[in-house]
Order: C-alpha cells, then structure tokens, then sequence
C-alpha cells in the first residue's frame, strides 16, 4: 500500500520539463515510409473474420525475423535483440505449424529445421485466461534478447471482453511488457460483425493506446484479395496495399502483394465508407467543419452527402447517411453536444 510519500515521489518523478531532452523510440517496424511500430510500444491489427489478419501478421513476423522487408514491411531492430515470440491463442497445433512454416517461408528461411530466432506456442487448451497471461509474462521477462511479442487473439487473455476494468488492466500489462523489456507487440483482434468497430471494451482500450491500429479487409469487388489500411497511425498514414495469398511448397499458402492494385483503382473504387481508415474520415470532414465547428443534425446530413461522395465514389441516400453518422459517433470521431448539435472530436486519433 503506497503512503503520501510514495505518491510524492512518483508524482514528481512523472513531471516533465520543457527544457528536457526526449527521443523519439526506437523505430523497428514500417510501412513504406510510415512508422508503425517502435520499441517500448504495442501496435493492433483487427479485421472480420477469414479477412486473413493472420496472414498479414505473418509477414510482420517475417520481416522482424531477418530484419528485412516483406511485403509493405520493413523492419530495423537492434541486433543485439534477435528473438521474436508468438503466441496463438485461436488454432490447433496443426494450425499454428502451419503459420510457422508460412512465416519462414516469407522469410526465405528452411522449413525443415528449428529456427534460432522464432519460438511459436499454441495456447488454445488452456481454458482459464489469466494462465496464458502468465506464461506469456514469464516468457518475456525470462527469455534473452526479445525484440518483438505477438499475441494473435488477445481476447482470449480476458473472461469478459466488455469488463472495462479487466480491459483496462490487459492494457496496462501490455504497457508494461514493452515499456520495462524495450520491446515491440503486435496484437490481434476481431471487429464486431455488424460494424466497423473492435470487439467490446478491450477493442476500446487498444484503439486508445496503441501505437498503431490496421485494419485487414477483405475487398468487396475481389474477395480473395485483403485489403491492408492505417485505422489509426501517429506517425503519416501509408499507402494501403493490397496482398492475394499464392500456393508454394507441400501445401503452404503465403501472402504476395497484388500489384494489379493501383493507385488509380484506389481513387476509382467504390468503396464502404466503414473499409476508410480513421485519418481518410478526418479528412473527409475537416471541409464539413470548416466553417462552423458545431453543425445541427439537418446540415450535417446534408454536408456528409456532399463530402462522402468524394470518397467512396457514389452518392448516399439518407438511411445510409443516418448509418454513417452512427459509425462516426461509435469511433468517436463525431461527438454529440447538446440540443441535437454535432462536432468533430479532437481526440479520434490519440
């Protein structure tokens, strides 16, 4: 139990001056030019069901693993740190070799060896939540030279996804993890079904404190080709890519970028306003809130109609006008005032 003292001295020792000297972490992770990852922080990546998230991390993986680039992923992480941990918490033995194979061949590495670098555990029978928890805690803090931690179904670490103070302390250990070993994690998560949005609190708490959030969909025109785009990003957002997954050796499919997906077919396509990631919304609505910082509900309606158009490339009627704005209003990126009046919110990308 902390006394007055101890409050003291940490309140004083998290003040911050203008005259300190701070750098920006480690960068260890990007997309194009984009930082998506540094080290001391966690990044997310969410996507429906079969939109192939896994295979996306995959390549993350395999960049990590030879410090190199993999499809839109490069990686630079200190040599002096070498392994990476996963840990699946969704899929079979079977399943989870298979990813493992996958990883090593994107990485150009043999299959039919033990890799020095890569340790990969299947956590999937273990049914009470908070034992995975530790054994992914005691691996961290127990295993030499870790530079990057995947946890590929993070609900699972947690009985009730809507609890906010089990999400909250989740989040909390993952801070901790990165901050106190200088490492980077990637984790997954499902979005709901009927909307854009992470699952429950947990989804909540990783888009407000992640580093990096992307989004893996499947293309609505090409359903075998995902879509990878920045959902929230600090640093500039990347160019979304496309991959379609290419059959190799004894059985295994690997992700390869699809180049029939171009810059023209990205500004041409019709796209779901809820396949747009958060900073394309921003700057979709910065014209609307432009003049006036708070709009009632008739005008509003009428100046997403005009914006949107712009950028999904059809007009929409006013049902779906109505859905959009609810969309807005579950990501936080439009707050509601008083008296019927909207605003767009300052805080959507932190």
């Amino acid at each position: 139990m902390m006394n007055t003292t101890d409050y003291e001295n940490s309140w004083k020792k998290s003040l911050i001056h203008v005259t300190d000297e701070f750098t920006l972490p480690p960068v260890v992770l990007q997309a194009g030019e984009a930082i998506i990852g540094t080290l001391g922080n966690f990044s997310v990546s969410t996507g429906k069901a079969k939109a192939k998230k896994t295979f996306n991390v995959s390549a993350i993986v395999a960049a990590a693993l030879v410090n190199g680039q993999v499809l839109e992923y490069r990686a630079s992480f200190p040599e002096s740190k070498r392994t990476i941990l996963y840990f699946d918490t969704e899929q079979s033995p079977y399943h989870c070799q298979l990813v493992m194979q996958r990883i090593l061949r994107l990485a150009g590495l043999p299959t039919d060896r033990e890799p020095e670098h890569l340790r990969f555990s299947h956590l999937r029978a273990i049914a009470d939540p908070n034992e995975p928890r530790e054994i992914i805690r005691y691996a961290i803090y127990n295993t030499p030279n870790v530079r990057l931690v995947v946890i590929d179904g993070i609900r699972d670490l947690m009985l009730d996804i809507n609890n906010s103070t089990e999400a909250t302390k989740l989040v909390g250990d993952l801070m901790q993890w990165t901050s106190e070993q200088n490492i980077h994690i990637q984790t997954v998560l499902h979005l709901n079904k009927g909307d854009d949005n992470a699952r429950g609190h947990i989804g909540t708490e990783l888009n407000n404190k992640a580093e990096t959030v992307l989004q893996i969909t499947k293309d609505n025109t090409l359903p075998e080709r995902s879509i990878v785009a920045p959902s929230i990003i600090r640093s500039q957002p990347f160019e979304r890519f496309a991959f379609r997954l290419k059959e190799v050796e004894d059985n295994i499919c690997i992700p390869q970028i699809d180049l029939s997906y171009s810059d023209n077919e990205r500004k041409s396509h019709r796209f779901s306003y809820q396949e747009l990631s958060t900073n394309e919304h921003r700057k979709a609505l910065e014209p609307v809130f432009s003049t006036n910082e708070v709009l009632p509900y008739s005008k509003l309606i009428v100046a997403l109609k005009e914006a949107y158009v712009k950028v999904v490339g059809q007009s929409y009627g006013q049902t779906k006008l109505k859905e959009l704005l609810q969309f807005l209003l579950n990501k936080g990126i439009v707050v509601k005032e008083e008296r019927g009046k909207y605003r767009l919110s300052h805080n959507s990308l932190l």
